[in-house]
């Protein structure tokens, strides 16, 4: 398979004001700051106030990201949400943020394939532009995990926090330009090792008071390591061999911040010295790729490999040229 056309054009970031320390988050959980930093490798992470929006945030990145890419709101054909923390049931997020940006007539709706939204969007949007179906393209990731933590569950509630991040991307410049190698997989015995089972069809609102844990997130982390080291080799191996023991020919790595252990999982593979890596001070679930994107600073004629895992268990990877 050829090149498939993609170029990033503007990105943007915008985090809620609050910073969160890990000693804070540990206190709620009952575990000391110490603890809780050498197991995740969190020190900090953003969490949204009462008073703030997560369609806000990620109406705000979407028109940093416009403006950097030399545009304006009229100059977008599509809006993909690419969030792993959907802002309500109905309407999709796609249609929020491109209501609250004043579009109207232009297609809106949301990817979601968990913490790898975003990664599946970037292709999605690819296809639209290499068909000739759209000329530029919003993906927006904007999530607030922190409102449905489980501070009884320490494992997650201290990994976890908020951010929304935005990506306008194009049609390439040259032909050698856009996704090179992709693949993506999942794994179905993971279906139960990461999720919110409420919020959908399957569970009655009226009895949500009773089960205040089926609205919060649920987290089985070393089910989810377990399953990413016998994984994910052979699915890096499918997407270019020797991926799993090489970023040769690879400038940047830009993976999903997941936890200190799976972070040092893929350092394994590639290194820390290519890795972009912002688990330390931002963590959060879709947004974490789009974000990392925003700060490696690529320039044209490098080459990223873009890659995470997502409840599910999805396993997504893009190898982007520059």
């Amino acid at each position: 398979m050829g090149t498939l056309g993609i170029r990033v054009l503007g990105s943007a970031e915008t985090l809620p004001e609050r910073v969160v320390p890990t000693a804070e988050v540990a206190a709620l959980c009952g575990i000391s700051a110490e603890e809780a930093v050498q197991r995740t490798g969190v020190k900090t992470r953003r969490w949204l106030s009462e008073e703030e929006d997560p369609l806000l945030q990620g109406v705000s990145a979407a028109q940093k990201a416009i403006k950097a890419a030399g545009l304006s709101v009229s100059d977008i054909d599509l809006v993909l949400n690419a969030s792993g923390t959907p802002m309500q049931a109905i309407p999709d997020g796609g249609a929020l943020i491109a209501a609250e940006l004043g579009m109207r007539g232009k297609f809106a709706f949301s990817v979601h394939a968990t913490c790898i939204s975003f990664l599946v969007a970037f292709q999605q949007a690819a296809f639209y532009l290499d068909s000739g179906r759209a000329e530029h393209i919003l993906i927006v990731s904007t999530e607030a995990g922190s409102r449905g933590l489980n501070f009884n569950q320490a494992e997650s509630a201290i990994l976890i926090g908020d951010a929304a991040a935005a990506v306008v991307v194009g049609k390439p410049v040259n032909e050698d330009q856009g996704i090179v190698a992709s693949g993506f997989s999942t794994d179905t015995h993971g279906i139960h090792d990461a999720e919110i089972r409420g919020f959908g069809s399957r569970l009655r609102v009226d009895n949500a008071a009773d089960h205040l844990d089926d609205f919060k997130f649920d987290m089985q982390g070393l089910k989810l390591l377990r399953g990413a080291i016998s994984w994910f080799p052979p699915f890096l191996e499918s997407i270019r061999p020797g991926l799993s023991t090489s970023a040769e020919g690879i400038d940047r790595v830009i993976p999903h911040q997941t936890s200190k252990a799976g972070m040092e999982m893929m350092a394994r593979f590639w290194g820390w010295e290519k890795m972009v890596v912002t688990l330390g001070e931002v963590n959060t679930i879709a947004a974490s790729i789009p974000l990392a994107l925003h700060r490696a600073g690529m320039q044209q004629g490098e080459t990223a490999l873009l890659v995470g895992t997502g409840s599910g268990t999805h396993y997504g990877a893009l190898i982007v040229q520059w």
